[in-house]
């Protein structure tokens, strides 16, 4: 870990020494592993920023540290070569298959790349060059068109000695039927609130505890999430975005100029983390007003005022409605590549709208 202008630097998954509130999790690994007959293959399911990435590169550290292992845990002190060679991605015995990234667009790429895929096949068949495992992480395995997912299933059809594949994905059942049966599923559950909070506290002891709580309250057990909107100013951004929307008249000044702060190249995280951010808090705005969510924290003065007139007299519709509306404003802009600045100033049109 580094620290940078009084924040201590989140480190990659790869590299971070700790993973807090999946213990079942890591129970469930250590059981199999234990027990003599740990599948060759796992499907580790759950929300973007739970510690997916962050387990698997425990489980493989553990594996590969045979003499350095701990009883009833994977941690492996960092001071240990194999824990070093892995966070480098320098271990010979352990392979990453991620999207990759467009340097064009500022992103990563949407899909995994093929080729990418089918050095997997070559390089379990490989002896493990320490006399162990060969151990393969797929980070968003949902990111697998279909070529990519029959050369993984090819190689779980007949898997190599020793080998072990772990498929991390948000989304499981984007996965071929017969991937999934090969393989030992492992959901992992958000995490409680008190968890986010001590690591945002943790990793950036400057923000106040209410903010704290606001934050772990709209990253819904997300810390991955948690730490996006620090980067990004999303509360900020979602403040000037409602109090824009629920004004009367509404500020088209502003709302422009709010466009036009998302609508740069420089912007084009921010504006993806801020769209992830409404449909979010639209979709709790939904699930409290039908009573089935717990409380939420303000994020700004005034929001039950405007959550009563977004859900008149309890009718969801003019919510759906206009997450509906916001939903497909955000997924037009990505897919067809539309203005930004346009996007938002419907989006904001959207729900200013829907309080009429």
């Amino acid at each position: 870990m580094s620290e940078k202008d009084g924040v201590i630097e989140w480190p990659a998954p790869r590299a971070n020494p700790a993973l807090l509130g999946q213990e079942a999790a890591e129970a469930e690994l250590l059981t199999a592993f234990t027990s003599g007959r740990l599948p060759h293959a796992w499907l580790i399911g759950g929300q973007r920023g739970v510690g997916k990435a962050t387990l698997a590169f425990r489980f493989a550290r553990f594996l590969f540290a045979s003499e350095d292992r701990k009883t009833g845990s994977l941690d492996i002190p960092e001071t240990l070569p194999v824990f070093r060679r892995v966070c480098s991605g320098g271990h010979s015995d352990l392979m990453t298959v991620e999207r990759q990234f467009d340097e064009e667009r500022g992103r990563h790429k949407k899909e995994i790349a093929v080729d990418d895929v089918r050095r997997i096949a070559p390089f379990l068949r490989l002896t493990a060059a320490e006399g162990g495992w060969r151990i393969v992480i797929v980070d968003g395995a949902d990111g697998l068109n279909r070529a990519g997912q029959n050369a993984v299933l090819k190689i779980l059809e007949e898997p190599p000695k020793g080998a072990l594949i772990l498929l991390l994905t948000e989304r499981p059942s984007a996965l071929l039927p017969t991937i999934r049966s090969r393989c030992r599923p492992l959901t992992m559950p958000p995490l409680p609130d008190a968890v986010v909070e001590g690591l945002i506290a943790q990793y950036h002891p400057d923000i106040a505890p209410e903010a704290r709580r606001q934050l772990a309250s709209v990253a819904a057990g997300s810390i991955g999430r948690a730490l996006e909107i620090i980067q990004h100013d999303g509360l900020a951004l979602l403040r000037q975005f409602l109090a824009i929307a629920g004004a009367a008249p509404v500020d088209w000044p502003s709302a422009h100029a709010l466009g036009d702060k998302l609508a740069s190249a420089a912007a084009d995280e921010s504006f993806h983390s801020f769209a992830r951010l409404l449909l979010d808090w639209l979709s709790r705005v939904i699930r409290e007003s039908a009573g089935a969510g717990a409380a939420r924290l303000e994020m700004t003065a005034g929001e039950r005022d405007f959550i009563a007139r977004l859900t008149p007299a309890g009718r969801l519709e003019p919510a759906l409605e206009v997450w509906e509306k916001v939903s497909q404003l955000f997924s037009r802009s990505e897919s067809a590549n539309l203005d930004r600045r346009l996007t938002m100033i419907s989006a904001i049109d959207a729900v200013s709208t829907a309080l009429r």
